[in-house]
């Protein structure tokens, strides 16, 4: 049988139960077509980096699936009906990993390191310059400027419509 990797994006306005249930309801497909279902990451609500379906958000759950291609078929075309499910993505693999995926170590590292707060921030770049003391420029003067200092204003020459 073949070893595959299968992510599949769920709707942002299900429940973790309901995600839940739809990973049974995809895990008794593989069974009962001869397959079986490993490993099963919820990494949970991600935003998207564009909308999909009017969805901003969505569930991504990584599945580990042993089993032959008529089973592996049968789930995606089952996943293309349901409204639940926005998209798909299947990998042949040779093995399938140990431990946990790329994305659950991620998560693990974060919690590790600590949150925002305590992250050092090395020397400051052009973005982060001080916008205190202007030096030699004198502050600027937005309000009750009438313009009056320019003196009075002259109709253009050689145009249209002005006054002579």
């Amino acid at each position: 049988m073949a070893l595959y990797e299968h992510v599949f994006l769920a709707r942002q306005d299900l429940s973790q139960q309901q995600v839940d249930a739809l990973v049974e309801q995809y895990k008794g497909v593989i069974s009962a077509n001869g397959g079986s279902v490993g490993r099963v990451e919820n990494w949970g609500l991600k935003s998207l980096t564009y909308r999909v379906n009017k969805n901003r958000k969505a569930y991504y759950t990584l599945m580990d699936i042993t089993c032959p291609p008529a089973a592996l078929n049968e789930m995606e075309r089952q996943m293309g009906l349901s409204e639940d499910v926005l998209r798909f993505l299947t990998i042949k693999v040779d093995a399938h990993e140990e431990g946990p995926s790329a994305m659950m170590q991620k998560r693990e590292e974060r919690s590790e390191r600590g949150g925002f707060g305590d992250r050092d921030r090395g020397p400051r770049s052009f973005g982060d310059r001080d916008r205190g003391d202007r030096g030699d420029r004198p502050p600027r003067s937005f309000g009750g400027d009438t313009g009056a200092d320019r003196g009075p204003r002259r109709p253009r020459e050689g145009v249209e419509g002005s006054a002579e």
